[in-house]
């Protein structure tokens, strides 16, 4: 098969489209062509390499993966050859794109317990977009975050795949959203998407106009992704007993802090990893229910992988970039 390869840690130039042994189907295995795979920062986190995280060279990133089966092992039973699938990549064995091979080829093998039937009313595409991305923006605003009908959340980095998932989420459960982005064109597509207020970070300092947007009294939730230079100000941002919600550092993971805030205003620091099946099955249902939309900004082919990674690490993107195998 052809596969989008990290020959080596580092600059995107480590990437190689080339030939690769085609996935071995064991018997509680399901083998997916893969149709549709969504480039997360995770994807870049691991081409650059990670400190304390060895990943095997050569190796095969993508995580966020649709497609059709094309082989079942002898002991599978509740898939046929060309089901529309979706898989959760966190499987017993490791993170698919991570840990073992992922959706930048044109197979992949997963264990039963992980793919999940798309339903009627839901793409491809639109399903790519949602394990890793939404998954964990779900967990984070539900199971951490515990957001609330009525509450005001911050969201930094609203124009990517986490961040437009927060917003959708964030405005159904009734939340007031303040969305961060670095242009008025993203800032606008945001408002569109139901965001209450956009912030475009690169005029103002948002944590004083999101500090003035909630009245001074300070904003219930901030969803921090980024990290770096926004540690400190997303914390001035918070009202007494706020909660910041972290689940990623892709501006810096070693930003200098400032406890008085954290004491003094009684904050909670939320640390979010993650996302269960039963996530992404709730995320389909929002999907074909027309309540949430996954928002795609641009389409490569696989032999394009490397483009698409540095259009990533530009920031020029607007939701999911997909590749397509």
């Amino acid at each position: 098969m052809k596969a989008l390869v990290i020959e080596r840690q580092g600059g995107p130039e480590g990437l190689v489209y080339r030939e690769w042994p085609d996935p071995e189907v064991r018997p509680m295995d399901v083998l997916v062509r893969v149709r549709v795979c969504g480039l997360n920062h995770l994807d870049i986190f691991v081409r650059r390499g990670m400190p304390g995280f060895p990943v095997p060279m050569p190796f095969i990133s993508g995580g966020d993966i649709a497609g059709e089966v094309a082989a079942v092992g002898a002991s599978v039973t509740r898939f046929a050859i060309g089901d529309r699938v979706v898989l959760n990549p966190v499987t017993p064995e490791g993170m698919l794109g991570e840990e073992l091979p992922g959706g930048l080829a044109e197979f992949v093998r997963c264990p039963e317990s992980h793919v999940i039937p798309i339903p009627d009313g839901v793409d491809m595409e639109q399903a790519a977009c949602l394990p890793v991305a939404y998954g964990t923006a779900r967990r984070m605003l539900l199971d951490r975050a515990r957001l609330q009908d009525g509450e005001t959340i911050l969201v930094l980095g609203a124009s990517g795949g986490v961040g437009n998932a927060a917003v959708q989420i964030a405005r159904n459960l009734g939340a007031t959203v303040i969305a961060c982005a670095g242009s008025d064109e993203k800032c606008a597509r945001l408002a569109e998407m139901g965001a209450h207020h956009t912030i475009n970070y690169t005029i103002v300092d948002f944590s004083r106009e999101a500090w003035r947007l909630s009245g001074k009294r300070g904003v219930d939730v901030v969803v921090n992704y980024t990290g770096g230079e926004t540690w400190v100000p997303s914390l001035k941002t918070l009202r007494k007993q706020g909660r910041l919600v972290t689940c990623g550092a892709t501006a810096g993971f070693d930003p200098p802090t400032d406890l008085r805030y954290i004491w003094v205003r009684e904050l909670s620091i939320l640390g979010s990893n993650g996302w269960t099946t039963a996530d992404i099955e709730a995320l389909l249902d929002d999907v074909a229910a027309q309540r949430i939309t996954p928002v795609i900004s641009h389409r490569f082919a696989l032999s394009e992988g490397r483009a698409a990674e540095e259009m990533m690490e530009r920031r020029a993107m607007f939701g999911k970039v997909l590749v397509l195998p």
